[in-house]
Formats: C-alpha cells, sequence, structure tokens
C-alpha cells in the first residue's frame, strides 16, 4: 500500500503552554483533496502550521509519505515538497506580479518555467504582470499566491481559507483549480470555514471542533451532518 502524502497521529499542539490540538488524527492519500472544516478557533489552522512544520508537536506523531518528520523545520519540509498558502495570500504588495514570481526562482525553477506556467493556468496574471500585486483584486492575489506556491512543483499543497473574502464566481473558478490539480496527482488538504465552497472538489471531509476531529467521512455525508455539529447537535 502507498503511504499517506500526509499523515497525523494523536497530535496535541499548541502556543506557550496553551494547548489547542488535543490527539488529532488525520491523513491526506496521495492525490486527493481533503476538506478540514469548523469554526474560527478549532485549531484548523494550528493543524496546518503543525503539517507545514511552523508548531512542533508536544506529543504525537507527523508523517510524510510514511516518514517520521515530527519536528522538522519549515524550511526542510518546503524543501521536501510541502507548501503552505496562508491566510490572507502572503504575497508581496508593493513588487510587481513579475517581481512576486521571481521570487520563487531562488528556490530552483527557471525564471522562464515560472512565468510559462503561471500564466499557462491563471492567464489574468499574465495581462497583469507589470502590475504593483497590491492593487490587484483579491482574487488575483489569490492566483498569484497559487501560482508561486505551484511554482516550487509541491508534492502536499495546504491551503488556509482559500475563499476568505472573495466573490462565489472567483471562489468557484479558484476551487476548480483546486481540483484540476488534484486530478493532477497533486495531494491538498485545505482548510475552510464556509463548507460549501470545498465540498463540491473534496474527496473527503474532516470536521474539527475545539481542537478534535470529531467527524469524518465523504463530502456529501459531513454536508448533511455540518449544520448540527456547527451547533453542538
Amino acid at each position: 500500500m502507498i503511504p499517506p502524502a500526509l499523515e497525523l497521529d494523536a497530535v496535541h499542539a499548541g502556543y506557550g503552554d496553551i494547548d489547542v490540538l488535543h490527539g488529532v488524527d488525520l491523513a491526506v492519500a496521495p492525490g486527493e483533496v481533503v476538506a478540514l472544516l469548523g469554526p474560527n478557533g478549532a485549531g484548523k489552522t494550528t493543524t496546518l502550521a503543525v503539517a507545514s512544520g511552523q508548531i512542533r508537536p508536544r506529543s504525537g506523531v507527523v508523517r510524510m509519505v510514511g516518514h517520521d518528520v515530527t519536528g522538522t523545520p519549515a524550511d526542510a519540509l518546503a524543501r521536501a515538497g510541502v507548501c503552505l498558502i496562508p491566510e490572507g495570500r502572503g504575497i508581496f504588495p508593493n513588487l510587481t506580479v513579475r517581481e512576486n514570481l521571481r521570487m520563487v526562482t531562488y528556490s530552483g525553477p527557471s525564471w522562464a518555467e515560472v512565468e510559462e506556467r503561471a500564466y499557462a493556468r491563471f492567464p489574468r496574471l499574465g495581462e497583469r504582470r507589470n502590475q504593483l500585486a497590491g492593487t490587484l483584486s483579491g482574487g488575483e492575489q489569490q492566483m498569484l499566491a497559487m501560482s508561486r506556491a505551484l511554482a516550487t512543483e509541491p508534492a502536499l499543497l495546504l491551503l488556509d481559507e482559500l475563499s476568505m473574502g472573495l466573490a462565489p464566481l472567483i471562489v468557484e473558478d479558484l476551487y476548480q483549480r483546486v481540483a484540476e490539480l488534484a486530478a493532477e496527482g497533486l495531494s491538498i488538504l485545505i482548510v475552510e470555514q464556509f463548507a460549501q465552497a470545498v465540498l463540491g472538489v473534496a474527496d473527503r471531509a474532516a470536521v474539527m471542533l475545539q481542537g478534535r476531529i470529531r467527524r469524518i467521512g465523504p463530502p456529501d455525508e459531513i454536508a448533511d451532518q455540518l449544520a448540527a455539529t456547527y451547533l453542538g447537535g
């Protein structure tokens, strides 16, 4: 059997003396899209921080393709193919689109390859290549963040609140891109507060409450249970 691209096994983690995650078990299979859902404060972003090496678990194990990477620094995991697009997109607003993309070349890919891939996947970025990133629309900024991430050819993509602050049509388009990436074999873990945005492209969905995974299963089953879960039913 092929091991999961990402596996969290009984992970406890938090900030300072405060635990946020209380024994999280979660796995993402190769080429799978897993949606991690839940209200604010549930521990979703902390889960991504653990998976990307930004937070070291107090206990439990983090594995990538069967290898124990618990406590491995974020830069080492990034070089191993883990890519996080944080909430807020993480672009350089005072640089142009081209300059933002050029920053990726310091991690290895050629400038020509980066531009070609970015503009092929998101033609709108090509039209705005000389525009300051901070003046782009929210959807265009998210496209730029995704283009920079994908230029590194990651094995595991972690997305935090992809839909935040965006119009529904833009969100629909971005999630179509996510579905295309998964079809190409990329493993993806998506954190979302607004479930309907992601359930259409997810292979499985998990609901997190108070630092624990409460339910996990097919998106249609999770959708049926979600309202009751949010309300504590």
